[in-house]
């Protein structure tokens, strides 16, 4: 079932997530809903907080990015071809590698896309849909996407990273979304 996204301005956003055991009610549904959400809307990534979920999970499909990418992409990160993975419970273990810019949107916020300096790799530890603990190192976009993610579970969005004149800059834009005057492909529920 396709769930609608949380917007810009949802309380819910800004909160932590709870971790969870395995008996979490209807997970393996959840999980499902979650990507045909996620692909309905031409996401790479998604979490919780965004279907309204206050919980330590997410999924990702970096994989997707490398499938479409043009040719004079090819070869230009570490991770092609990409991961498609659940991430339940996860905690960072440790940064590493150079801050680089990339363009990143998020599917809270629709038709704002700003240059984020994100580290080159991630470590995290975090149980898969099977409750299997896992600790793994991630890079390139593929951790990248993982972070953008994870920051959702911890209560933070991409624009928090701009400067705070690039902010301003946004802030109609922002208010619009939380308002509703916005449009997007995909189903959306608004702050009331």
């Amino acid at each position: 079932m396709i769930l609608p996204i949380v917007a810009y301005g949802a309380d819910i956003l800004r909160s932590k997530g709870k971790e969870i055991t395995p008996d979490y009610p209807n997970l393996a549904k959840l999980i499902e809903d979650m990507w045909e959400t996620m692909y309905a809307s031409s996401g790479v990534g998604l979490a919780a907080p965004q279907i309204n979920k206050d919980i330590r999970l997410f999924i990702i499909d970096s994989a997707q990015i490398f499938e479409n990418q043009e040719e004079d992409e090819k070869g230009k990160y570490p991770d092609e071809p990409g991961v498609k993975q659940v991430f339940i419970n996860a905690q960072i273990k440790a940064l590493d590698g150079e801050e680089w810019a990339y363009n990143e949107g998020c599917l809270s916020i629709p038709r704002i896309r700003e240059d984020v300096m994100r580290n080159e790799s991630v470590t995290l530890t975090y149980v898969d849909e099977n409750f299997v603990a896992q600790e793994k190192t991630f890079n390139g976009l593929t951790a990248r996407i993982i972070l953008h993610e994870y920051d959702h579970i911890e209560g933070k969005l991409f624009i928090d990273y701009l400067k705070p004149f690039k902010r301003k800059l946004l802030r109609g834009k922002l208010d619009d979304i939380s308002k509703g005057k916005v449009r997007a492909d995909y189903k959306m529920i608004f702050p009331k």
